[in-house]
């Protein structure tokens, strides 16, 4: 009889476990997707701040921010990477270009946030459990997002 019990609390643990770990990679899945639209959002206000201070005479940096804010997924960060140079090699006051440093940390962030979440989800991956009983084949596999660090001189 004690073995039956012994049997049932093993089976109680084991599921208890599986349903923990799924959830844990549920939650990391959802995390990365969040942040992955973080870092978008922040793109798209570097890119709109920089259009803004391009303002017609400057025309390389216009074309640039216009080029990240059309780009697809495919060639999104060689556009970002454009944009970074082309802010980097601006020469300005501080005060003109506020605006976009201040949008630029918030993208490095974003970055490094987004960066940290995708490492997390893809050792969750990585487990043998979770690939053995496949809990994570229903979460598209996150990707790093390679950009030159976007951070500022000022």
């Amino acid at each position: 009889m004690w073995w039956v019990v012994g049997v049932v609390l093993a089976v109680v643990l084991v599921a208890s476990y599986v349903t923990w770990l799924a959830a844990r990679v549920e939650r990391l899945h959802d995390r990365a997707a969040a942040a992955a639209a973080a870092l978008d959002a922040h793109l798209v206000r570097r890119a709109v701040a920089a259009t803004g201070l391009a303002n017609g005479d400057m025309p390389k940096l216009r074309d640039a921010a216009r080029t990240a804010l059309a780009a697809g997924p495919e060639d999104r960060s060689g556009a970002e990477n454009d944009l970074t140079r082309q802010l980097r090699a601006l020469e300005l006051d501080p005060d003109t270009m506020a605006d976009v440093v201040t949008t630029s940390r918030r993208v490095a962030l974003a970055r490094q946030v987004h960066d940290d979440l995708v490492r997390d989800a893809l050792a969750a991956r990585r487990r043998n459990i979770v690939r053995m009983l496949r809990l994570a084949r229903k979460y598209p596999k996150p990707t790093y997002f390679d950009i030159e660090e976007p951070t500022l001189g000022t």
